[in-house]
């Protein structure tokens, strides 16, 4: 759970900009542009477009700033998954070879706790989780979350039936579950 100060913080924010304040989403940006830039760069891997992308969940966020809920998550979440969702989109929208190899994102994930301190021990639990997975898992869970690859594709790059793919993506997200504390 994060900081009930912050995530109060962030709403008031978003608040302000369903009422057209703009100080407030320089505020929002300042906080959080880095990290969505971060996760964005995972599944892009080019800059240029990841900060295009950045751009657009930001004028998202301010169009649909009315929209938000507190109780289907935190500011942080509902931009993050914006950011995520776009950037698979983009990914998607115009496909490549991978720019990244896997081998590059090691056992711990992709993941950079530098961008964020206060995510350090997060990064620790997630770290600590991806353990228990299979290294067959946590190739799923890498290629599906962090590049952004539908089961098809994932399929595809593997040379597994999409069951099987299906499959490993099931029991590693139930290991991780139970690793993180979650039901």
């Amino acid at each position: 759970m994060g900081d009930p100060e912050v995530e109060q913080a962030d709403a008031a924010l978003v608040a302000r900009m369903a009422r057209g304040d703009r100080a407030a989403l320089s505020a929002l940006y300042s906080r959080y542009a880095p990290k969505l830039l971060a996760v964005m760069l995972q599944i892009l891997h080019v800059r240029a477009e990841a900060e295009d992308v950045l751009h657009d969940v930001f004028l998202e966020a301010w169009q649909k700033a009315a929209t938000y809920s507190t109780e289907r998550g935190t500011v942080g979440a509902w931009l993050t998954l914006r950011a995520r969702s776009r950037a698979i989109d983009r990914r998607r929208s115009a496909p490549r070879a991978r720019a990244v190899p896997l081998e590059a994102f090691g056992a711990d994930g992709p993941s950079d706790p530098s961008v964020d301190p206060a995510r350090i021990g997060d990064h620790r639990r997630l770290s600590k989780a991806f353990t228990v997975m299979t290294p067959d898992e946590q190739e799923v869970i890498v290629l599906g979350y962090f590049e952004g690859l539908s089961s098809s594709e994932i399929a595809e790059k593997l040379g597994a039936p999409i069951g099987t793919v299906k499959s490993r993506t099931r029991s590693a997200l139930q290991k991780l579950r139970g690793a993180l504390g979650e039901t």
